[in-house]
């Protein structure tokens, strides 16, 4: 139900306490917003209240009802809606009253019942001029936004459309041009939260632009700061969408609304240098932009080759190291935004074939942890671009780690069959290298970490266990057990027997037999 305010003027105190008293106006719709006792004060007061309704008397001192409803009419522009309360022998000032539009009248002594009545039908008019005048005011609203955003689309005005925005940037000194960007799933919420609290608002337009924008036009006088609605409405938007990424940026002023298609194009190059921002809890002025122009010719192919190498070499460290240093550089140089995102693109999707080659469904759990596809048209000032790189890096050397692991479970068995059905053979890293085609260093690291011995202590014990059963079991030769189990000097034999069972061979077969 809506409720509207009414103002009470009468000279005498009792009339006002009784008004009070005996009509019930919150069930009727009304709320007493004060009471005055002549037409002086009842000017003043409907000036600094904008009642919905003014009750008043009409004989009173200084200035009478009628007087007070003629001056009100003449000279101000606010619609109110009067009721004058008269006796029967006044009649004659009902009549007068007419003249100024009033035709409502509340007979003295009041009948609560009857006065309630008269009230409430008044009510309903109220009720009704309000949503006409709410379409109306909507009606306006649109077709103002609309002949703004043929300015920002550089569309021709006809005569009448200049007409109608020169009229309405009078109302203020200057105008501006605030972007706002955010993501797509907060887009809507965060435009209709700005359109609530836009509603109403004098000079102050909201236009729907693309890619998860809008924008907010408003009008102001200069010098006036912080009382600006504008800041009350954006502090709002701020708290609202705390920890929300969200860009806004305001452009140069502008004189006439005709000229907004500047501050318009002055806001998209602030909203630019946005991306290199501490943090998304403020608004970027176009007089922030620094003097420096952004660099959109940035050589990126080195940093790219140095921190994809410290991928393919699963160093953490490193490409930790390179995210910092490029992060530094894209600052320094004030590397233009749309660079920098393609290089960050360019190295997760490297990453995400990395892996795609071992795994494609880790590929695609990382690919849908970090929302690939829509980074090109995300919302990011660049130190928390960096930290996504970094984390997606993290995260696929973390995987590439995993799955080379499990991979080289299954290798390391392959070849530790390979050199136990070998080793009585001369093998080498070299020779293994080439069967199993991996690189002879990387090959005794692998065998090392799995295990827990060299390559050639594996060999070594295979022989001398081997030895040991020979040695046991038959009537060769030490020379020829040697030569049986791979070695081709005596020497060699003897003395890794000597190592693994702290005996020679001899004194391993005066033990046996």
């Amino acid at each position: 139900m809506m409720t509207f305010k009414v103002l009470l003027i009468d000279d005498e105190p009792g009339a006002l306490e009784g008004m009070q008293l005996w009509i019930d106006w919150e069930r009727i719709g009304f709320t007493v917003c004060g009471t005055g006792s002549n037409g002086v004060e009842g000017l003043r007061m409907i000036e600094e209240l904008q009642p919905d309704l003014v009750v008043t008397d009409v004989n009173m001192p200084l200035m009478d009802g009628l007087e007070m409803i003629a001056v009100w009419q003449e000279e101000h522009g606010h619609r109110v809606r009067f009721v004058i309360l008269s006796g029967y022998s006044e009649f004659e000032y009902a009549q007068r009253a007419l003249r100024y539009g009033v035709n409502n009248y509340l007979l003295k002594p009041i009948i609560s019942e009857e006065a309630e009545e008269e009230l409430a039908e008044i009510y309903e008019e109220l009720v009704q001029e309000t949503e006409k005048r709410s379409f109306t005011q909507i009606a306006s609203y649109e077709e103002i936004a609309s002949r703004i955003k043929d300015i920002l689309h550089e569309l021709p005005l006809d005569q009448a459309a200049a007409k109608v925005l020169n009229r309405v940037s009078e109302l203020r000194e200057a105008w501006n041009f605030c972007l706002v960007q955010t993501e797509p799933a907060s887009f809507a919420e965060l435009r209709g939260k700005a359109a609530a609290l836009l509603y109403q608002e004098e000079a102050m337009y909201l236009i729907d632009l693309d890619m998860n924008r809008f924008g907010i036009v408003y009008g102001y006088a200069p010098g006036q700061g912080v009382e600006h609605p504008f800041c009350r409405i954006f502090q709002e938007l701020m708290r609202q969408y705390s920890g929300t990424r969200v860009f806004m940026a305001v452009g140069a002023n502008a004189n006439t609304l005709l000229q907004i298609g500047d501050s318009y194009q002055t806001a998209r190059e602030a909203m630019v240098y946005k991306f290199y921002d501490s943090g998304y809890d403020r608004i970027f002025q176009y007089e922030q932009i620094s003097k420096r122009l952004l660099n959109y010719h940035y050589d990126q192919l080195q940093l790219v080759e140095g921190i994809l190498g410290t991928i393919t070499l699963l160093d953490q460290a490193a490409f930790q190291e390179a995210i910092d240093s490029a992060a530094r550089n894209f600052r320094e140089m004030l590397v233009a935004p749309e660079i920098v995102k393609k290089v960050v693109i360019h190295i997760m999707c490297k990453i995400m074939e990395y892996l795609k080659e071992t795994s494609e469904t880790k590929a695609e759990q990382l690919l849908e942890r970090y929302e690939l596809p829509g980074l090109s048209d995300s919302v990011f000032i660049m130190d928390d671009l960096m930290d996504l790189l970094r984390s997606c890096g993290m995260d696929g050397i973390e995987l590439l780690m995993m799955e080379q692991s499990r991979q080289s479970q299954g290798i390391v068995q392959e070849i530790n069959e390979y050199i136990r059905e070998h080793y009585r053979e001369r093998i080498t890293l070299k020779k293994l290298g080439e069967i199993f085609y991996m690189h002879p260093a990387y090959l005794g690291q692998l065998l090392l970490k799995k295990n827990g011995i060299s390559f050639n202590e594996l060999v070594h014990n295979l022989r001398i266990d081997e030895a040991v059963r020979l040695l046991s079991q038959s009537q060769l030769k030490n020379s020829e057990v040697a030569e049986r189990v791979g070695y081709s000097h005596y020497g060699q034999f003897f003395k890794q027997f000597e190592i693994r069972m702290k005996m020679s061979p001899n004194e391993y077969k005066n033990t046996m037999f």
